[in-house]
């Protein structure tokens, strides 16, 4: 079947991209080999050495990987380094004080039924570039989040796991980390709200954690994005419920701003009614932000398009990147489109394509006005070439305003 091409969704008056891109891509050396990662997206690290450690992730046939390279952002070159001792897809990677990283949880082996989450964590140093586990967490969870904490500790959050042979739970608990003791302690009370693909935000100056929308399972293999937010404090040890998204996402991103403010843009709601009463099976291009202040989110400026699992990266100047993503009203093709958000006006500027459009992939901040994307999806679903497997990509990019 055809379907008739379509205009950019929700598009408005005043948030077309201006004509002159706002920077540029250049080509880096290809990565060893090729891999997405779908939610959480931290996979992706800057050592203390300048390099960027990238680890873990799937293949086109969703197994999971335990390979792991260093990217020289100097030459643009990719190094292979010690593999993981757990392949691991939909896990964290957290850089820790001292230097070393954290990896937690994940899926390991090939794609199967019961999809099992995995308690291990294992940690890297980048001395030795070897990684040695560290004592598992209370209770097994993929598709979490990990938060660095200013004390050094690590707030692992939420995540899924399994209920049957056949459906997923999402989970409300919550564990940190103390990499000098090397031992996890039981957050408690539990998250209000259990879910898992959800960014999580260190708020600006504190020790407070803001986990954003999300997913919950609502039977086998359907799932429901989550409006619901809450704040983790540290310092009372405690979840708190704050303001509520306009519009319930996932496969969206949450950006820490320079004034505090977080910033959230696209993600879907698979059919969920929409403020206007509608339902639309289609990424947003809506975007909200939020007051810690207040507790309140509003609406800012929308993007040209819609888009799910793209990638949100801010700048040295302030401004945020996104890049890439894909259509949930046909998850198919990867976006070559990026654009630059300029928090102060409020506005949206062209940011020139990509090489290749991609969903899922590593991305991770190189310092100043420089962005890394490297992997992702290119063709999947009814638009890959083989049937049962996406079309990845081993390419990588970098962005320079």
């Amino acid at each position: 079947m055809l379907f008739p091409l379509r205009t950019p969704r929700g598009a408005t008056a005043g948030t077309e991209a201006v004509a002159e891109p706002a920077g540029g891509w250049a080509p880096a050396d290809p990565m060893p080999g090729t891999g997405f990662w779908a939610q959480p997206a931290d996979v992706a690290v800057l050592l203390d050495t300048g390099s960027v450690l990238l680890a873990g992730g799937e293949d086109g046939r969703r197994n999971a990987l335990n390979t792991a390279s260093l990217f020289n952002p100097v030459d643009k070159t990719w190094a292979p380094t010690g593999a993981l001792q757990t392949s691991r897809r939909l896990h964290t990677m957290t850089k820790l004080a001292g230097g070393s990283v954290l990896v937690t949880g994940g899926v390991t082996g090939p794609l199967g039924s019961p999809v099992r989450g995995l308690a291990s964590a294992e940690l890297y140093e980048p001395g030795a570039k070897t990684w040695s586990p560290v004592p598992d967490m209370h209770e097994a969870r993929f598709s979490h989040s990990a938060t660095l904490l200013p004390n050094g500790h690590v707030l692992v959050a939420g995540g899924c796991a399994e209920r049957s042979s056949d459906t997923r739970r999402a989970l409300a608990s919550a564990e940190i980390y103390n990499p000098i003791e090397r031992s996890w302690t039981k957050v408690k009370p539990a998250m209000t709200d259990g879910r898992f693909g959800h960014p999580a935000i260190l708020l600006k100056g504190t020790s407070k954690v803001l986990v954003v929308g999300g997913i919950v399972p609502a039977g086998p293999g359907q799932y429901a994005a989550l409006g619901y937010c809450e704040i983790y404090d540290f310092d009372k040890d405690a979840w708190t419920p704050t303001g509520s998204l306009a519009t319930p996402r996932k496969g969206h991103q949450a950006t820490l701003l320079d004034n505090g403010s977080v910033l959230v843009t696209g993600g879907d709601i698979v059919g969920v009614l929409g403020q206007d009463w509608t339902i639309s099976p289609f990424s947003q291009n809506s975007t909200e932000r939020y007051d810690p202040v207040g507790g309140r989110w509003s609406p800012d400026t929308p993007m040209t398009w819609g888009r799910s699992h793209h990638r949100a990266v801010r700048l040295g100047s302030g401004k945020v990147l996104v890049l890439g993503g894909t259509d949930d009203g046909t998850f198919d093709i990867g976006y070559r489109n990026a654009a630059v958000y300029d928090p102060r006006p409020k506005t949206w500027a062209d940011a020139g394509p990509m090489a290749v459009g991609r969903w899922a992939p590593a991305v991770l901040g190189l310092g100043g006005e420089s962005v890394l994307v490297a992997g992702g999806i290119v063709r999947s679903g009814a638009a890959a070439p083989t049937i049962g497997e996406d079309l990845l990509t081993d390419t990588a990019e970098v962005y320079t305003s």
